[in-house]
């Protein structure tokens, strides 16, 4: 039996709960058929992650799946002996969620996409399509500890090398969306990064939609030019919870948690919305346009 402790709310994360399925099957697991899978969502309030762990442990489950930051700590704070597998995360040794990632020992395995460097790498993007660009809001989890510490200081560090401001906006609920974008609008924002908290995804259609009222030109994962926005840079996100299948299978087969390192993902998607940058005037370069993975009009 798998537990699988989720952040998010489960409707937000859809397609990466079937890229794990889809995952299971490529190793010959069909949930219902030869697997249980017991489900916990925190729906986006990281405080009830602890809580879903203890659950899940309870339950005696043979092993969780989870991802983030907030879940992989939760995880690891409700146990020392049941497996874990991580399917994503930023950066779990900055975090403390492993030692190391060759050698992550303990319980836990997994995959990080390193979000520090992937987030500091979308500030580079903005500045090569709007160089003028000298103020860049950043929507930050306060209750991350990823993303207000190595992520946003790899941000930093990168913007003040392109003489860009970094302005961050800590969020914990939908509802100060609004406020928070009014605020962009009076202090004349150009450009928003969205990031790949569970908070900014699972409402990617509101940030998006705020951002054109306020001819904010907004970034993030694959999500934000999908929804209306202009630029993508992430992991593809379902391919890693897919991936994820395959520690999970490793485990179930009497692999020691402990052995295998934490993989790297290597596989980033670049995807612009043409058609919105059109809307907002933007005349996108021609490195852009070669380099995207997808365009979309």
């Amino acid at each position: 039996m798998i537990g699988f402790l989720g952040s998010a709310p489960p409707a937000k994360f859809a397609d990466r709960i079937e890229g794990f399925r889809l995952g299971l099957r490529d190793f010959g697991y069909v949930e219902g058929t030869n697997v249980t899978i017991q489900y916990r969502f925190a729906e986006g309030h990281y405080e009830r992650l602890s809580d879903l762990a203890n659950e899940l442990v309870r339950s005696k489950v043979n092993l969780i799946v989870t991802h983030g930051t907030p879940g992989s700590l939760a995880a690891k704070r409700a146990t020392t002996t049941i497996p874990i597998v991580i399917a994503s995360i930023g950066d779990p040794v900055a975090t403390g969620v492993v030692a190391s990632v060759a050698r992550p020992g303990g319980n836990i395995t997994g995959q990080s996409f390193f979000n520090p460097e992937l987030r500091a790498k979308r500030i580079e993007l903005l500045k090569e399509v709007m160089p003028r660009l000298t103020q860049v809001a950043v929507i930050l989890n306060p209750d991350n500890p990823a993303a207000v510490g190595p992520e946003f200081q790899a941000m930093e560090k990168v913007a003040q090398q392109l003489n860009i401001k970094l302005q961050p906006f800590q969020l914990r609920e939908p509802s100060e969306l609004v406020s928070a974008f009014e605020k962009m609008e009076q202090m004349r924002a150009k450009a928003v990064e969205t990031s790949d908290d569970p908070l900014a995804v699972g409402n990617v259609g509101a940030i998006v939609a705020l951002a054109a009222r306020g001819r904010i030109v907004s970034i993030g994962p694959e999500e934000v030019p999908r929804a209306g926005g202009i630029l993508g840079y992430g992991a593809d996100i379902v391919a890693v919870f897919r991936r994820a299948a395959f520690f999970v299978d490793k485990i179930l087969k009497g692999t020691n948690p402990a052995d295998p390192p934490i993989e790297r993902v290597s596989k980033f998607q670049f995807i612009l919305n043409r058609k919105a940058a059109t809307a907002f005037g933007l005349e996108v370069p021609q490195s852009i346009l070669l380099r995207a993975d997808e365009v979309i009009d």
